[in-house]
């Protein structure tokens, strides 16, 4: 449920995600969600006003989902056999039957409510605070061209994964984070250097079909170059190739007089 306040006068206004459409239907939510897509495009209306994130609390794992005001939600399960239907229709009902937060109806419950708000909007604002270095340490953006993974980037320098994870690790380029520290993750010197990232994907959950959200480590062009330079050698061919130098002419033999 999604609450706007507006002049110190709460508003409730109920949602339904669709991963509760689909519990309720019995339906797999791959399923509801597909369907929730084809309403939305037949409707004219644009995913990102619904879509959202949620995050599985026994694996951390990132899945996108979709929340839905009354009127898409009815019009979704318009399609659905009767009993589906009614469960959507019951749950409606209950959410509608909570009681909304009253308005305040004197000044010292209105000055009450504002400081309540006013607390949690600086807490709110302080929790962004601590978190936005963190976020702008990671640089989650989008694939670039001429990023790399640590494959490949092996495969181009001519030496192998293992020797780029190494000088990575070694380096301090890069780290390891996870259950089992086997997630390869910009490092504080790598990130500011510009020598690698991260980068969002998508992909479908194998069993499931749901699409979930991941983070790919990158070698980024400036990354891949130095690194020719480093492991390499200056003068090597990876290296020259990357860095955009030529490869230096031939001096001219001159006989020496007899």
């Amino acid at each position: 449920m999604t609450t706007n306040t507006i002049n110190a006068v709460v508003y409730s206004t109920p949602t339904m995600s669709s991963r509760e459409i689909a519990e309720l239907t019995g339906k797999k939510h791959f399923h509801v969600v597909r369907d929730i897509k084809a309403m939305l495009k037949a409707v004219n209306l644009d995913e990102a006003g619904y879509i959202q994130t949620w995050i599985d609390p026994q694996n951390g794992q990132e899945y996108e989902e979709y929340n839905l005001p009354k009127n898409l939600t009815l019009n979704l399960v318009t399609g659905y056999r009767a009993d589906m239907r009614l469960k959507i229709i019951d749950r409606w009902l209950e959410l509608e039957a909570k009681p909304a937060v009253a308005a305040p109806s004197n000044m010292v419950e209105a000055l009450t409510l504002a400081l309540e708000q006013q607390k949690e909007l600086q807490a709110k604002d302080a929790e962004i605070a601590e978190l936005s270095p963190k976020a702008a340490a990671l640089d989650v953006i989008s694939e670039a061209e001429g990023d790399m993974g640590v494959r490949d980037a092996g495969r181009e320098l001519g030496i192998g994964m293992s020797k780029v994870v190494d000088f990575l690790l070694d380096h301090k380029w890069a780290c390891r984070e996870g259950e089992k520290k086997k997630k390869l993750r910009p490092a504080h010197y790598g990130q500011t250097q510009g020598y690698c990232r991260l980068v969002t994907k998508t992909y479908p959950e194998r069993y499931t079909g749901e699409t979930c959200v991941g983070h790919d480590f990158k070698i980024t062009p400036r990354g891949l170059a130095r690194l020719a330079v480093l492991l390499c050698g200056i003068n090597s061919e990876p290296a020259r190739r990357l860095n955009g130098a030529k490869k230096a002419a031939p001096v001219p033999f001159f006989q020496t007089p007899a």
